[in-house]
């Protein structure tokens, strides 16, 4: 089944309102963000949840150190990096990795071929130049759809993905997991529970 990930979370209101509707993984921003949190909130806030909700961390371009303390402080269970981490710093890492980029054109994939034996998971967003993830655009998906055929390694779609066109999305690739931010937003760091309730619905009912 399609697992369905919700970023960005600041608050444990949204994580159980979340939860409550079967997401399977919350995810928390370390980096400079608007949706960026204190580790403080976020130890409160897993050690709330379900035991079968996945809580990944977002990190860019974080001393190796301070991303493994930050893991097991929060109780964290995967890692999130938007930056331009080399493989042998996700090898250095002590949670899963999940290795994420924003996808240009196609040679942009290329650089998948160095991680594909480390992490987890690829995550594919958006390219910005001003911004490593969170921008609310997307993305020529049938590059997403490219790479899941070049790489075994799972497949994570993100890039302002919201009601209005996920399913166009599931249409051109079936990855592993979705990565909802913005989409499901009243504002920055707020996550608007009807939005949540109505993406989760139309991911759930797709054949």
């Amino acid at each position: 089944m399609l697992k369905i990930k919700i970023c960005g979370i600041t608050n444990l209101e949204d994580a159980e309102n979340a939860a409550a509707l079967g997401v399977d993984a919350l995810g928390f921003i370390f980096a400079k963000s608007p949706r960026q949190v204190e580790p403080t909130l976020i130890k409160e806030i897993c050690h709330s949840l379900p035991p079968f909700i996945t809580r990944v961390g977002v990190f860019v371009d974080e001393e190796l150190d301070k991303v493994n303390s930050i893991a097991e402080t929060c109780g964290l269970d995967a890692i999130q990096l938007h930056g331009q981490e080399s493989s042998e710093y996700c090898q250095h890492v002590h949670r899963r990795v999940i290795k994420a980029l924003r996808v240009k054109k196609d040679t942009s994939l290329k650089i998948l071929e160095h991680y594909k034996d480390i992490v987890c998971a690829f995550l594919l967003d958006a390219y910005d130049p001003e911004k490593p993830g969170g921008t609310g655009n997307t993305f020529d998906w049938g590059l997403a759809a490219k790479a899941q055929k070049a790489y075994k390694t799972p497949i994570i779609l993100s890039g302002g993905l919201n009601a209005e066109n996920i399913q166009e999305a599931l249409k051109t690739l079936r990855p592993d997991a979705v990565d909802i931010n913005s989409g499901v937003e009243s504002a920055p760091g707020k996550k608007d529970y009807n939005k949540m309730q109505e993406i989760i619905k139309i991911i759930r009912n797709l054949k």
